[in-house]
């Protein structure tokens, strides 16, 4: 897609959704994602994600690739809200390395095996518990299994850096 067009259809996002959607602003400094959420769609906050999030123009983009719920040593627990917490705090720590925080992050992309209702509270507190207001967009992947067997949940992420 031509970068014109890409303007075009930011703005058209923006223009759409003025005066019917909460945007919100992620960080305080000079590189600022816009959150937004129309009042026109399903308000998906209280399940620890933004409708759409807009990186601001000449942005450097990062994307930390999936990361699981293994200890430092390789170790994975055989609890999902443990895989969960666990992958977090690696994604956490990817973050950290680059030098970026949690309100930088665009968009995150899970993968949950064996994906039921019972898991979204689990998901919902710790995506909640990372990015507070500033949830950014965020598809879920029901998958049948992940790269390693006792795998059960990944997350990846594209971040904003300048």
């Amino acid at each position: 897609m031509s970068r014109a067009i890409q303007h075009l259809l930011i703005g058209g996002l923006i223009i759409m959704t003025t005066g019917v959607s909460t945007a919100t602003t992620a960080s305080g400094n000079d590189l600022e994602l816009t959150i937004v959420n129309p009042k026109t769609l399903y308000d998906p906050t209280p399940n620890g994600y933004s409708t759409a999030v807009i990186a601001p123009r000449g942005a450097r983009v990062a994307y930390i690739s999936g990361q699981g719920g293994q200890d430092s040593t390789g170790a994975l627990s055989p609890d999902f809200a443990v895989q969960v917490r666990q992958a977090y705090a690696n994604l956490r720590a990817a973050l950290n390395a680059l030098g970026a925080r949690p309100d930088q992050v665009a968009k995150l992309t899970v993968f949950v095996v064996d994906h039921d209702m019972s898991k979204l509270e689990v998901l919902t507190s710790s995506v909640k518990g990372m990015f507070g207001e500033a949830l950014p967009a965020q598809t879920l992947v029901p998958v049948p299994k992940l790269a390693i067997d006792p795998m059960l949940f990944e997350v990846e992420a594209t971040v904003i850096l300048d």
